[in-house]
């Protein structure tokens, strides 16, 4: 049972530390709007859309003023894309696609996630056709976000569809040439992708949930870092960093509580149930918000320097101690978020030249998801992306943990040279990629990588 009077401690984070709910989602399930014609399934779908959402933006802001938490977007995630439309041809898949996007602009909500296909065991002609249509689909729509799993600790990693997403991403780019490669940013591929997550872009309402159910997604890095600062400032010796892990847990749990009592009164109010929430560190480009701001407070001067990989290590594990903690509900990807355009001192860092590729793949194997928003040249050919797709999806395929990549080749631009996406997006430095053409013989292989020996667990 939440009470109230739990979360009237926080009133300082809210106000001061940059706490909100960052995406209270809904997952819908679609299955049941699959017709022998495009034109029947895509009615389907706006009408199953329409009359399950209708309220959620106006029931999500009367919590939010109730209780005085900020709610910073609110969500849709549907069944993936390539189960409703198998049967579909490419072309239909883009009727889909705007279909749904027709949907999330009539409720009002800031994104819709499922534009998306499993294909980490092989590719079906349907997740195939799918693939294809989302260059012209997610630069052709402006709240769909798409994903696609190409990999996982139990079936390895399928190459032939790491090669066709290369090429989808650069596409992508170059379909929104004239925002900088935005749709690109719309855009997640996975190892071990989550089935429930309200966190874009790559949310899906995956087998095996409720027909209808809230997640909710909570921030807080900001919290995060001032507690740290509170607790060097209060300590007559400098605390160790067990000490500092414990703070971290400690706030992680609070923020987790006001995040669960938020979802809560939301499904309550929609009469659908509940889900989970994630507590995720995701940060923002507003100053006081960030996740590099907290591996500075923890003893890097510089970030990229000697020891960020470990401090991002205890950061992860802290978080997901908390949260856990807090709630029988936590789940989805839950830990410490790196998206580089999305925090200040990331990109930041990225212009100092301090943060430079290969240490920030490191880091992503002990951070909570992968290679997240980072512009690179838009020189980089679709085979050497297809690489770097490839290389993180390793360390979650090995690591037995969700690992993405979320990257826009900018076009006409270069390393150094500086990109703006607004909003939450951020803006950053393009960071510089190192060997570029020098992976296309290992990519042109195709077929799969192996499962490692620990996914034979039964």
């Amino acid at each position: 049972m939440i009470r109230s009077e739990q979360i009237l401690s926080t009133v300082d984070m809210i106000q001061k530390e940059n706490l909100d709910v960052r995406a209270v989602t809904m997952g819908i399930d679609l299955m049941d709007c699959r017709s022998r014609s495009v034109e029947e399934t895509c009615d389907r779908v706006r009408a199953k859309i329409c009359h399950h959402a209708g309220r959620l933006v106006p029931v999500c802001e009367e919590i939010s003023a109730k209780y005085g938490i900020p709610v910073v977007n609110k969500r849709i995630a549907v069944t993936p894309a390539a189960y409703i439309g198998a049967g579909f041809e490419r072309d239909d898949f883009v009727r889909l696609a705007r279909a749904l996007d027709s949907a999330a602009t009539e409720v009002g909500v800031d994104f819709l996630g499922g534009f998306s296909a499993n294909v980490e065991n092989g590719t079906s002609e349907a997740a195939r056709r799918l693939m294809l249509a989302m260059p012209g689909a997610l630069a052709g729509t402006g709240q769909v976000c798409g994903s696609v799993n190409v990999g996982s600790t139990r079936y390895g990693i399928n190459m032939d569809a790491v090669a066709i997403m290369g090429q989808v991403i650069k596409d992508l780019a170059e379909n929104s040439a004239d925002s900088g490669g935005f749709a690109a940013a719309k855009l997640v591929v996975f190892t071990n992708q989550p089935e429930a997550n309200p966190f874009m872009a790559g949310a899906i309402h995956g087998p095996g949930q409720h027909e209808v159910v809230i997640n909710v997604g909570v921030s807080g890095p900001g919290v995060i870092a001032r507690a740290l600062e509170r607790k060097l400032a209060d300590s007559a010796v400098p605390p160790e960093l067990q000490e500092l892990a414990d703070e971290i847990k400690q706030t992680a749990f609070r923020v987790t509580r006001c995040g669960e009592l938020i979802g809560h009164r939301v499904a309550e109010a929609l009469g659908i149930p509940f889900g989970i929430v994630d507590v995720s560190l995701a940060p923002t480009p507003r100053v006081g918000d960030s996740v590099g701001e907290i591996l500075r407070i923890m003893g890097v001067d510089d970030i990229g320097a000697p020891g960020s990989t470990a401090i991002v290590a205890l950061l992860n594990d802290a978080v997901k101690k908390g949260g856990t903690f807090a709630s029988q509900n936590a789940g989805g990807l839950s830990g410490a978020f790196i998206p580089v355009c999305e925090d200040n001192e990331l990109a930041r860092a990225v212009e100092k030249k301090t943060l430079v590729l290969e240490k920030l793949e490191a880091m992503t194997s002990v951070c909570s998801v992968g290679l997240d928003m980072v512009a690179v040249p838009g020189s980089v050919d679709a085979a050497t992306l297809a690489a770097i797709i490839a290389d993180e999806m390793a360390i979650g395929m090995i690591n037995n943990k969700t690992t993405a990549v979320r990257i826009i080749p900018v076009p006409g631009r270069e390393a150094g040279e500086f990109v703006s996406f607004g909003g939450l997006f951020g803006e950053s430095a393009i960071i510089p990629v190192r060997n570029i053409g020098r992976s296309s013989r290992f990519v042109d292989f195709g077929g799969k990588i192996p499962a490692p020996l620990q996914s034979l667990k039964n």
